[in-house]
């Protein structure tokens, strides 16, 4: 039996890299997990990454929980809002919910490219793209969402970013739209206080996701699986005090050292470090 038996949870953006790491681990602690994002085996939103929604949710149950796929496009506010009705309706309860959606990369095979120009050079295209489905899908997702957990009378609210603190993270509409995530956990924090409910921010290093390619040595010797941000998330979800974590934006480094668990290789990949 997993901790999560009996859990229900939501991953966003689930279809490929962090999202389906976290989801099948959640799954492998027994939750039922509703798997969310727009790529469907009738519609790959990139076809070069043709993972679906419908292949994450049976690796969740093929993990010992059960996969519930749901095509959902989280720049979308009805559909979110539809989301959550479903849900509500089938389960009466949210237990986790997880905040992982994000956009802006595409195509991909410009991201380096542009990545790195200076800031004069750059497109508001690519912070449309960051804003609309990034942070303003995690808000989105919070808004919609935060109710239904708070049902439950207990819950977690995850939101993935990435940040180093006061370090410049190299470009800068990228910089400002992760930070911003988590300055969002911590007003959302603030906002649920008073109740049972915990907001936590989890910061990856350098995942293998699908597109990570052209790695520095010192990135790959630091290369995280998709799972270890799913080991960090399953066990702020197991630990029945996470509320004292509420408002924090933490390394899953330092959360393995934490929890004492590891990524699927054994190792403990040293956690950037996130400055107060």
């Amino acid at each position: 039996m997993g901790c999560l038996d009996g859990k229900i949870a939501l991953v966003t953006g689930a279809s490929r890299g962090a999202g389906r790491g976290i989801a099948t681990v959640l799954g492998s602690e027994g939750a039922t997990v509703y798997v969310t994002g727009r790529s469907t085996r009738h519609q790959a939103v990139v076809p070069e990454f043709p993972h679906a929604v419908e292949d994450t949710a049976e690796e969740v149950s093929a993990a010992g929980g059960h996969g519930i796929a749901v095509a959902c496009d989280h720049t979308d506010d009805e559909q979110v809002r539809a989301l959550f009705t479903r849900i509500g309706d089938e389960q009466g309860r949210l237990d986790v919910l997880v905040a992982n959606a994000w956009g802006g990369y595409l195509p991909y095979a410009e991201h380096n490219e542009w990545f790195t120009q200076p800031f004069r050079e750059q497109s508001m295209d690519r912070w449309d793209g960051m804003f609309t489905a990034g942070l303003r899908s995690h808000l989105a997702t919070c808004l919609f969402g935060m109710p239904l957990l708070q049902e439950a009378g207990y819950g977690l609210a995850v939101l993935t970013t990435f940040t180093r603190g006061r370090r410049y993270l190299g470009n800068v509409f990228y910089d400002v739209a992760k930070n911003a995530v988590c300055r969002l956990v911590t007003a959302l924090a603030e906002e649920t206080r008073d109740t049972d409910l915990a907001v936590v921010g989890v910061s990856p290093g350098w995942m293998a996701v699908e597109r990570m390619t052209g790695l520095t040595d010192r990135q790959q010797a630091e290369m995280e699986s998709v799972s270890y941000i799913g080991r960090a998330i399953a066990a702020l979800a197991c630990d029945p005090a996470v509320s004292r974590r509420s408002g924090q934006t933490l390394a899953v480094g330092d959360l393995a050292r934490i929890y004492g668990f590891t990524d699927t290789d054994g190792r403990q990949p040293t956690p950037y470090v996130i400055e107060p």
